[in-house]
């Protein structure tokens, strides 16, 4: 049994306020991290060149340290990410009990076990009970999770369960369709290989023409 069992009254905004400013939620969803400490990101860079049989004062190198300490402040922003700046009120109360989805979102991650970079899209829906979000936060949510050490599987149920947390939605779904550069560049170096994701929850979980629908809109976004 999931939340949607045990739970059928809608968030009121207060709610979904004190909820997003929860250590318990920040803590589940890894919102809880320090800024990235670039001074010490420079120094490891500079013992990784090193160690790697590189001279860190040759002219190509010299400034590396300090813009792969500046780079990784970006990529990993999304553990500093505040969700209620991000959501910026922008939940709105309407009757629609039609699905949402949002197709084709692009993101960009760093796997977790080799530090290099796995890019594909993302294809998000839910299913309203009384509540949806504004068009631009879906994204938003997706790079929230992105930016930051990931494996693809957890990336992929985190965004359907912060959504869950936010909307109180009767479903959600999310498809996460990727190119891992750990194993297109080195390892197995299998350049065309693509791997997808999934999570289904609620009605999209329990409801086979939903999910089929939902499967369907993914599919011909794809073509």
């Amino acid at each position: 049994m999931d939340r949607y069992d045990a739970e059928a009254v809608a968030l009121r905004p207060q709610d979904i306020k004190d909820k997003l400013e929860s250590n318990a939620l920040l803590s589940r969803f890894g919102l809880d991290a320090v800024p990235v400490n670039e001074d010490a990101a420079r120094d490891a860079v500079l013992q990784l060149l090193k160690a790697i049989g590189e001279e860190p004062s040759r002219p190509g190198l010299l400034e590396t340290p300090k813009r792969v300490a500046r780079a990784y402040s970006e990529l990993v922003s999304g553990y500093t990410t505040d969700p209620i700046e991000l959501l910026n009120n922008a939940i709105f109360d309407i009757e629609c009990d039609d699905m949402v989805i949002v197709s084709d979102i692009e993101f960009y991650s760093l796997c977790e076990h080799h530090l290099l970079p796995f890019i594909g899209h993302a294809h998000v829906a839910y299913l309203p009970k009384s509540k949806v979000l504004g068009l631009s936060k879906i994204p938003r949510i997706v790079d929230m999770f992105s930016r930051r050490l990931q494996v693809q599987e957890r990336l992929t149920r985190q965004i359907a369960d912060f959504i869950v947390e936010v909307l109180d939605p009767r479903g959600v779904a999310v498809v996460m369709t990727a190119r891992h550069m750990c194993s297109m560049i080195r390892g197995v170096m299998k350049h065309d290989s693509n791997m997808t994701t999934s999570a289904m929850l609620g009605d999209f979980r329990n409801q086979h023409s939903t999910r089929h629908e939902f499967l369907m809109h993914v599919h011909r976004s794809k073509n």
